[in-house]
């Protein structure tokens, strides 16, 4: 298979080709995220640390197969059903990729993975959870700027004293869980199955192309929570559609910059200030 790019997917061929990061370093997201791995499953892993995708396409493979030879920087946390991982190109400011390690499912496209209603419980079921991840992620960068986070904040300081019998005292703050979204690519770039869970601020040095955008603000990303679709539903044909090919409507504001991506850009680095401190 060619290492280029469709124009139908959401990802650059650059983003294809790359496999895994080299990073050791750990950061408090990881820590946050990371559980404790259980054994490996027999079926998916693989004893060779240096074991290579067959295609560009199959890059998320490696993690399947040995997640625990990554480091936390790569590998947020893993078990027997799942590997959750940080996007290599993130874009937005968590941006993080759920890979099911079935291998009766893991190669197939989402629409038929999901026809199988006891797998995409689970999936659902562990999405959620990386959301819950997430959300937590973003109370702890921004928390500490958002408004509506200012009097649990005060709590956390010992500034104000806690309100008995709310969330350990604490108030319930922003709904930070409001600000994740989770979904499949209609036209997926990559071989392995994967779910995006990410802010929905799209604030990223790796937002760069109109596919960047739109493969994440259309109808193309489809919420893993729809599933399973009506056989007539027309994200089922990205390409008929055209959802890559809109107009730039801000997530936020709604505001259209038809063509002008790097108008849109910048408006979103002022939308991402003004998110923050909601």
């Amino acid at each position: 298979m060619s290492a280029g790019s469709d124009p139908g997917e959401a990802m650059t061929a650059e983003e294809i080709q790359a496999v895994a990061p080299d990073s050791t370093k750990r950061n408090a997201f990881t820590e946050l995220m990371k559980s404790k791995p259980k054994a490996e499953n027999p079926v998916t892993s693989s004893s060779s640390r240096s074991a290579r995708p067959r295609s560009v396409r199959d890059g998320l493979g490696v993690y399947l197969e040995n997640p625990a030879s990554f480091p936390p920087s790569s590998v947020i946390y893993y078990n027997d059903d799942f590997v959750a991982i940080h996007d290599l190109y993130p874009k937005s400011s968590v941006h993080t990729l759920l890979l099911p390690r079935s291998p009766k499912h893991n190669r197939l496209h989402p629409f038929e993975a999901f026809e199988d209603p006891e797998f995409l419980a689970l999936v659902q079921q562990e999405t959620r959870k990386l959301r819950d991840l997430v959300a937590k992620e973003l109370r702890r960068r921004f928390g500490k700027e958002s408004a509506a986070d200012a009097l649990r904040e005060a709590v956390l300081n010992g500034d104000v004293e806690p309100d008995d019998g709310v969330d350990g005292g604490l108030p319930r703050g922003r709904d930070w869980a409001a600000e994740v979204r989770a979904g499949i690519h209609a036209h997926p770039s990559m071989n392995h199955l994967h779910i995006h869970v990410f802010s929905r601020d799209m604030h990223s040095r790796c937002l760069k192309h109109r596919k960047h955008y739109n493969s994440f603000n259309t109808p193309f990303l489809v919420d893993v929570e729809d599933f399973p679709l009506d056989a007539n539903d027309p994200r089922r044909h990205p390409g008929r559609e055209g959802y890559l090919k809109n107009d730039f409507i801000c997530w936020r504001c709604q505001k259209n910059y038809k063509n002008q991506f790097q108008q849109l850009k910048a408006h979103l680095d002022l939308e991402f200030e003004a998110w923050k401190k909601e």
